[in-house]
């Protein structure tokens, strides 16, 4: 029992699907996000720039 506990302790495999999990999903709202917010976004920044240089 003790052996086994040890050997889970100093397994350095990790959880590999859950980090494939977290890594898709976070991939997946990135996406989902810029999608919905990226024209705002442009337009915000094109009205910023506009305002500094004077345009």
């Amino acid at each position: 029992m003790i052996e086994t506990l040890r050997r889970r302790l100093t397994d350095d495999r990790g959880d590999v699907p859950g980090w494939v999990l977290i890594t898709l999903m976070t991939a997946g709202l990135v996406i989902l996000i810029w999608g919905l917010a990226g024209p705002a976004l442009s337009g915000v920044f094109d009205q910023a720039i506009g305002r500094v240089t004077g345009f």
